[in-house]
């Protein structure tokens, strides 16, 4: 059997970082770690091909080699992949799809003409799909009918299958699953409020597959709340720090994870000394009647602003996401999201108006209420889009909140002042890892930033005295430091995208309220 796996296109986002990637010369920051693990869990005597379209587009002579397209993917990437489905339909290939997104909503990739859909979480269903096609079959749908399998079953991705050239980080995963509640969030959905963990050995032998690829970059693991089972996440660090160690600390670690990892110091230093340097934390807001209000209690039982301080100044660089649209909020919230941010002096904050993702509470409570909005399955998971539902506050108020949330953090003296800020008070590394040889093109890119953000802006005289004040004071966090200044060449153009784009959609918004304001009744229209 040959295998096409085709990853679909994702929009432009926060995360893309398209401006600073190219300063690089990668294409795209993480690979499809979904699609290479189903690799793995398909029989190994099938032919695989893997097409990420973030990367490079399928060519004419991979589709006549397929007997099977496999696409799978997230919401956002829903347009693509239904493309995918009408092109393999087109061509008379089976196409089998899977992913969180059909998992939530699988209709529309069933009317597109899907053979086989795939859904839940692959380890199950996957075996199944495999003997349908052993069987002859041409169409199905398998789903696990709330079972969770033991990850500690599944196989080492098929990292083999990727151009490690084209990615600035690579991925693996140690748990799935969050023992939180959320209201907005799909993951407790998707995967279920107990936290199941791999074995320590595994998550090892997936960086010795790495290590022995070549690989000496970032890796981010993608785990929605890595310490969600923190007796087996300990376990782990106590075992991958001396395995950093002893390859020489050949990767520099990210995650997600909740704030209340700012009350375990013991976690934190575990995290520090196996060669963690950046964490995600899902903030939201600042508000604690919002976050009470959508149960995320986790983040009301302390100071959110120490709780950041206190894991930065470990040793950890704080990456953070925020919501504005949730029920009864009051105005401001997004200055006093602007006021949180740069007291915490978290460099990269992401932004968004809220989205009812399907299945999730949220959603059920709104649907129930009436207040989604028609058309709102079009619109969630994007970040540059109006809220799905009819929010509390008026809309227009909200979108002005978001778009002026990114505009006012993402000017260039301001966020340059928040990375030197957060860099400078951060604790140096208690290990310091071996320098690794610039690529030329890597080399040609610190010379771009130093003359795009050293000469050329006004933030000259800045740059440079911050550069060389982090250079004496935290040596150590030297080259992640220049990653995030690197970072605003993206933010620059990504905070006037969201202008055009929000100001766009309010115009349209209104213009269409003002439509239906004046659109005559059904009496006035028989008379």
């Amino acid at each position: 059997m040959r295998v096409l796996l085709l990853y679909p296109l994702f929009p432009k986002s926060f995360w893309s970082f398209d401006k600073a990637l190219e300063l690089i010369g990668r294409k795209v920051s993480l690979p499809p770690l979904g699609l290479i693990t189903v690799a793995a869990i398909l029989p190994q005597s099938w032919e695989f091909r893997l097409v990420d379209r973030n990367v490079q587009v399928e060519t004419e002579a991979d589709w006549a080699w397929a007997d099977l397209v496999i696409v799978s993917g997230m919401i956002v990437q829903k347009p693509d992949i239904l493309h995918l489905i009408g092109e393999a339909k087109r061509r008379g290939v089976l196409v089998a799809v899977g992913g969180p997104y059909v998992t939530s909503v699988p209709d529309a990739a069933q009317e597109a003409g899907a053979n086989f859909l795939v859904l839940d979480e692959g380890e199950i269903t996957l075996p199944l799909l495999v003997e349908a096609l052993n069987q002859g079959e041409t169409s199905g749908i398998f789903r696990a009918w709330g079972e969770k399998p033991d990850v500690t079953t599944t196989p080492i991705p098929r990292f083999d299958l990727l151009n490690l050239k084209a990615y600035n980080e690579m991925s693996v995963q140690f748990s799935r699953g969050c023992p939180f509640e959320c209201e907005f969030c799909d993951i407790i959905v998707l995967y279920g409020r107990k936290p199941r963990t791999k074995t320590p050995a595994q998550l090892l032998a997936e960086l010795q597959t790495l290590y022995d690829l070549g690989w000496r970059r970032s890796v981010f693991v993608v785990d929605d709340n890595f310490i969600g089972n923190k007796r087996n996440v300990k376990l782990m660090l106590r075992e991958l720090a001396p395995w950093m160690a002893d390859h020489g600390y050949p990767f520099r670690l990210a995650t997600e994870a909740s704030v209340d990892l700012a009350k375990d110091q013991e976690l934190l230093d575990l995290m520090v000394k196996a060669n963690f340097t950046s964490v995600f934390l899902g903030i939201e807001t600042p508000d604690t009647e919002s976050l009470s209000l959508t149960k995320k209690f986790q983040n009301t039982r302390s100071s959110l602003v120490e709780s950041v301080q206190t894991i930065n100044r470990t040793g950890l660089n704080v990456m953070a996401g925020f919501i504005l649209g949730f029920d009864g909020e009051k105005a401001g919230a997004g200055d006093r999201i602007i006021d949180f941010v740069e007291a915490t002096a978290i460099p990269k904050a992401m932004f968004g108006l809220l989205q009812a993702l399907p299945n999730t509470p949220l959603w059920k409570r709104l649907h129930k209420e009436g207040r989604l909005r028609s058309g709102s399955e079009e619109t969630y998971g994007h970040q540059m889009t109006l809220t799905n539902f009819v929010p509390t506050r008026p809309i227009e108020e909200l979108a002005r909140e978001y778009a002026n949330c990114f505009w006012e953090l993402y000017e260039p003296s301001r966020y340059l002042a928040r990375v030197y800020r957060h860099y400078k008070q951060m604790k140096p590394a208690p290990h310091k890892a071996p320098l690794r040889m610039l690529e030329i093109i890597e080399m040609r890119a610190v010379v771009t930033i130093f003359w795009r953000q050293g000469v050329k802006r006004s933030t000259r005289f800045q740059f440079w005295r911050q550069l060389f004040s982090i250079l004496w004071q935290n040596p150590n966090a030297f080259v992640p430091y220049l990653s995030n200044c690197a970072a605003m060449e993206h933010f620059i153009d990504y905070r006037q995208i969201v202008r055009d784009e929000i100001e766009a959609q309010i115009v349209e918004f209104l213009g269409r309220e003002a439509v239906s304001n004046v659109t005559p009744s059904r009496e006035e229209v028989t008379i």
